[in-house]
């Protein structure tokens, strides 16, 4: 193959030594036949360093081979972004002990990794070239730097001439609101008659009187008071106009309001009202 044909690849990994086959096979998981024979760029203890040592955009893939579930970190991780080529794809390999941690947990913390990086796609792939121990667990995430730069600009949708036209059903199930009254609802309602007990005049309460003025002419006539008495309330101790504190126990005037003498004595609306 031609050398000026050739993708860009680079490894990295946080051991002090990474063998070439490992990378190549790692390559291989990706079912890339453009790329296996390339000639990979390997960086060793990769944690001791703050930025890879290629341009930017000048590298087609990055793979990472590290022991540690921390490793790469956040900050490696937005380095390989900066070095990958638009639509470059990133490879992280994980190779570790079962009780260490468990694999699915470890794949979604990589996956979110990737994906706060600025990284699309991120999958998890089914390693097939490398048999691991029965105590070991292996597996590889790929993901993909966007195709486009910063700065990119796309054209928006036009939006529809039309709007879109809602079409009722002439036979949809609607309620008709006449329906839902009855016949109580339908009546006229009827109002409570006028009443014609004449407040204030002198004559009696009707037989079918509903105001309470019957009830009030009951309460009179217990009390044994007459029309007279009513209208000229006098006083032969001086204190049945302040009310029954101060009335004495045969008081006549006991249980009505407090009134000044000589003065009409009203009875208070809520006079018959019971005690609650």
């Amino acid at each position: 193959m031609d050398s000026a044909k050739k993708s860009v690849v680079l490894s990295f990994t946080d051991e002090k030594v990474l063998a070439v086959s490992s990378v190549l096979i790692a390559i291989k998981e990706l079912g890339d036949e453009a790329v296996e024979n390339c000639d990979p760029h390997i960086v060793t203890q990769a944690s001791s360093i703050s930025q890879l040592p290629m341009e930017s955009s000048s590298v087609d893939i990055v793979i990472s081979i590290c022991a540690s579930l921390e490793f790469p970190d956040d900050s490696m991780l937005g380095d390989s972004l900066r070095v990958l080529k638009p639509g470059g794809t990133i490879l992280l390999y994980k190779s570790f002990k079962s009780y260490e941690g468990n694999a699915h947990k470890a794949f979604l913390a990589l996956e979110r990794k990737l994906l706060l990086a600025g990284f699309l796609e991120a999958v998890c792939l089914e390693v097939k070239s490398i048999v691991p121990a029965e105590d070991v667990c292996s597996f590889m995430v790929k993901g993909k730097k966007p195709s486009w730069t910063v700065g990119s600009s796309f054209p928006l949708k036009k939006a529809p001439k039309s709007l879109l036209k809602v079409q009722l059903d002439d036979d949809s199930d609607l309620i008709d609101e006449d329906s839902l009254l009855t016949e109580e609802d339908l009546e006229k309602p009827q109002l409570p008659p006028v009443g014609d007990c004449e407040v204030g005049s002198t004559r009696k309460a009707c037989k079918n009187c509903t105001c309470g003025r019957a009830e009030a002419e009951e309460k009179v006539e217990k009390l044994g008071l007459t029309m007279d008495q009513l209208e000229n309330p006098q006083s032969a101790c001086g204190n049945c106009g302040l009310g029954d504190a101060f009335r004495c126990s045969t008081c006549p005037y006991k249980g009505l309001p407090p009134f000044k003498l000589g003065e009409k004595v009203s009875l208070s609306s809520n006079f018959l009202a019971a005690d609650f």
